[in-house]
């Protein structure tokens, strides 16, 4: 139904305007989320070393947390204020890899680095406690399980993407910083939730329905590359598309970033979900009660 309504709209071609140059606020921008991928960064360290000094070096959280952390906080820097970003409000097709690192490299980092842990650690003992008490909220735990169910993260994450390369909408983003950001927050937020359902708190009880949600955002993420790869006109006309591509060859090499590499990672996270759910010990039904297999 998603992709059917979507489908109707992005037959609609728009031209898009680079909002570089022509918003000041830009640089000033830059310069925040800088600050703030910094802040965030710091904020994790104070957490893992007081982890660490508690539980011992490499307890609690490990290395292999911090270092997916680190790498997700590079990915994140490498789309939003490296020279990628820039090009991309001329390029559809680094518009795509813009988004890619975002959603299928960043987040599912950042996911698997146990951040909640790190920042809540950060806090001294009251806050950490208050915050603990807060969570404890009826509305607000149920809030969460519902936004970060499977089911529901996987609905909100393709909304987000449907929704934001409807050409008009596309456009418009390019063409309005506030639209820019919130356009990439819906990405990167999305994606969290779902990365969160998939390999976060689900991770650690993989079964049946992480891998339809996986499969399911595969198909649709690959359905929109495959639209945009065989759009006989293209849909988005951004301003003067670097090295040398037409706007429809841009978008053609933009849908096959979204296609193929986009596609894969949905795979081979679903490979590793399956080989999780399949190594967990064997269940039988003995007296009513499942109880592991003997033996096993």
């Amino acid at each position: 139904m998603i992709a059917g309504a979507s489908c109707a709209l992005l037959a609609l071609p728009c031209a898009a305007h680079s909002i570089r140059g022509s918003d000041s606020l830009h640089p000033g921008f830059d310069i925040t989320l800088a600050c703030l991928l910094l802040g965030t960064s710091l904020l994790y360290a104070r957490g893992v070393a007081r982890v660490w000094a508690k539980a011992g070096m490499g307890r609690g959280i490990r290395f292999g947390d911090a270092s997916r952390f680190a790498l997700g906080m590079l990915a994140v820097a490498a789309a939003l204020l490296s020279p990628i970003d820039a090009l991309a409000d001329r390029s559809f097709a680094l518009h795509m890899v813009e988004h890619e690192m975002l959603m299928v490299v960043a987040a599912p980092l950042l996911v698997l680095a146990r951040p909640l842990e790190a920042c809540a650690w950060s806090l001294h003992r009251t806050p950490r406690q208050q915050l603990a008490t807060l969570v404890r909220l009826p509305a607000l735990a149920w809030t969460w399980r519902a936004m970060t169910g499977p089911v529901a993260a996987t609905c909100l994450h393709a909304i987000a993407l449907w929704i934001w390369h409807v050409p008009l909408l596309f456009a418009a983003a390019l063409a309005r910083l506030p639209l820019h950001v919130l356009q990439h927050f819906c990405f990167f937020a999305s994606a969290l939730a779902f990365w969160w359902a998939m390999v976060g708190g689900a991770a650690r009880a993989p079964g049946p329905v992480s891998l339809a949600c996986l499969f399911a955002t595969m198909l649709q993420t690959s359905a929109l590359g495959v639209l945009l790869t065989f759009a006989p006109s293209p849909w988005y006309m951004q301003n003067a598309p670097v090295f040398g591509l037409t706007p429809l060859e841009d978008q053609q090499l933009g849908g096959l970033v979204m296609w193929v590499p986009g596609g894969l990672a949905y795979v081979v996270v679903g490979l590793v979900v399956a080989a999780s759910w399949l190594a967990q010990p064997s269940l039988s039904l003995r007296h009513g009660r499942f109880a592991k297999v003997p033996g096993r």
